[in-house]
């Protein structure tokens, strides 16, 4: 296993990376190749059991690869840990919304500075979330507002790095559209490098500059695809691109 740095505005490069658990199924990624640049809005979709949630915790620092090079860019996107969002919310139902966002704080080994309360309340404004929410607990919010405050937790330390991991799979789609564009706006007004998991062909078309397809583990890429994204979201929502797209990945998919 071999982990490196990159000096230019690659924030990863993979290069053959294998993740293998030592089950008698063999490895669940290999040899996999590729680089992921700075602000680059990134989404990952596969079969499931194809190794998508492993490949964010290998980028997020949570697993080890067990061949290959993973190298990190020199630029302040890797100064920081990344946010990361799993697919559920993950809050203590003892604490309030605001100990809740708090909470990395406390843990420490943040390289930025905490940030001040009120600070922390015009975060969750940006996510949606008001000031008379501050005081109430998880089961006081409905699992939008949950979600909304996960993303606003991953956000607390400042990351230019934000994983994703299905956090939309388990909400309406009036919500999950609503979540989709306040996740887009985000990356765009903080310029950070997003990298989300899904399922969903019609959100990974949505909201992505560039989506990656693996192939049934062990994993590998079976196609790189550019999406031509536009910054209006009604009008790309609605489009014949986002429908070509879709088109290409489920090809993709169905063919392996």
């Amino acid at each position: 296993m071999i982990s490196g740095s990159k000096s230019q505005r690659a924030v990863f490069e993979l290069r053959d990376v294998t993740v293998d658990f030592g089950s008698v199924s063999g490895p669940v990624l290999q040899c996999l190749n590729a680089e992921i640049p700075a602000g680059q809005f990134l989404s990952i979709v596969g079969p499931s059991g194809c190794g998508k949630s492993t490949l964010l915790r290998l980028l997020a620092g949570l697993q080890p690869h067990s061949s290959g090079q993973l190298l990190r860019g020199d630029s302040a996107d890797n100064r920081v840990p990344p946010g990361f969002v799993f697919q559920q919310p993950a809050l203590l139902p003892w604490r309030t919304v605001l100990a809740n966002l708090r909470l990395p704080c406390e843990l420490g080994g943040s390289r930025t500075a905490v940030p001040s309360e009120s600070e922390l309340l015009q975060l969750l404004q940006q996510v949606g979330l008001s000031g008379e929410d501050i005081r109430k607990r998880p089961a006081e919010l409905s699992g939008g507002m949950q979600m909304r405050l996960s993303l606003a937790r991953a956000l607390v330390h400042r990351p230019g790095i934000l994983l994703l991991d299905e956090p939309f799979a388990a909400v309406d789609d009036l919500l999950r559209m609503k979540l989709q564009e306040l996740v887009r706006n985000l990356h765009d007004a903080r310029g950070l490098t997003t990298i989300l998991v899904t399922h969903n062909l019609q959100e990974a078309a949505l909201l992505s500059d560039r989506i990656l397809v693996l192939q049934p583990a062990p994993a590998g890429l079976v196609c790189d695809l550019p999406s031509g994204r536009v910054a209006d979201h009604t009008t790309w929502r609605m489009s014949a691109e986002v429908i070509e797209i879709q088109h290409q990945l489920t090809k993709a998919l169905l063919t392996q």
